[in-house]
């Protein structure tokens, strides 16, 4: 395999992760290197981006490929992992029977595309962990699995329309992330979950400094994303550090 396949679309080296609607960084939360430990999008700790210029206690929102195809936190050195859809540090863990399973399963494999600044992540397996005995389905393979930006706004701005951390249109009642996680119902190709609907001009005027970064489930037949605001908070600028101070180069 090439370097460049095992890379996905990131660059060598260590980089960080911005995103185009707010301008915040990937953030391992707290600085934690506890397995578990989420990352969301919080200000730029740190402006420069020579290595010899930095301070380290901005590592937190640094990250990188690793030699397996890892996408993995610079401060802990864990590998990025997803749980429900929250981005989450792993530590590696031993094979446990019925094996994949909620505590071990291959990692998610993270892509970045510089055609769509989009991230994307891609199971080898259900990421719903369902039990052996539990009704084999398919639907998860006819998903994307998009990063996005979540939109806060202030209490008196709030959209009283239910919306979701999946972009997309206004929230219906269809089935529960619960009905399809605990396999009793099986999403066809034109269904979503609950969540997997919101709605375009959702206000990001909080004045909180985090915002929550999501994994979004995108049916094949869902509406492609409106909205300026909505497409940005679902690109992502990655720029690689450099050992000397010459020209910034951004990949996007």
């Amino acid at each position: 395999m090439s370097a460049n396949a095992q890379l996905y679309g990131f660059p060598p080296g260590y980089f960080v992760i911005r995103n185009l609607a707010n301008g915040r960084l990937w953030d391992v939360c707290g600085d934690d290197v506890e397995d578990g430990a989420e990352i969301l999008l919080w200000p730029e700790k740190e402006k420069s981006l020579v290595e010899t210029l930095r301070n380290p206690e901005a590592n937190n929102q640094v990250f990188f490929i690793d030699t397996s195809g890892a996408l993995c936190s610079r401060s802990s050195g864990h590998a990025i992992d997803i749980e429900e859809d929250r981005l989450v540090i792993r530590h590696r863990r031993p094979i446990s029977q019925p094996y994949p399973n909620e505590y071990s399963h291959p990692l998610p494999r993270f892509s970045y595309s510089r055609e769509t600044q989009h991230i994307t992540a891609s199971f080898q397996c259900d990421p719903a962990y369902p039990p052996p005995a539990a009704q084999t389905s398919t639907a998860w393979m006819r998903k994307t699995y998009v990063l996005s930006s979540i939109p806060m706004p202030k209490p008196n701005s709030a959209v009283v329309t239910p919306i979701s951390f999946f972009s997309g249109g206004t929230a219906q009642r269809k089935a529960t992330p619960e009905d399809v996680f605990s396999g009793d119902i099986d999403l066809t190709e034109d269904e979503t979950l609950e969540q997997d609907r919101g709605v375009e001009g959702d206000a990001d005027d909080s004045s909180e400094l985090l915002r929550k970064l999501r994994v979004l489930t995108i049916g094949q037949r869902d509406a492609p994303t409106e909205g300026e605001s909505a497409r940005k908070r679902r690109q992502w600028q990655i720029l690689p550090l450099r050992t000397s101070a010459a020209h910034r180069r951004l990949l996007k």
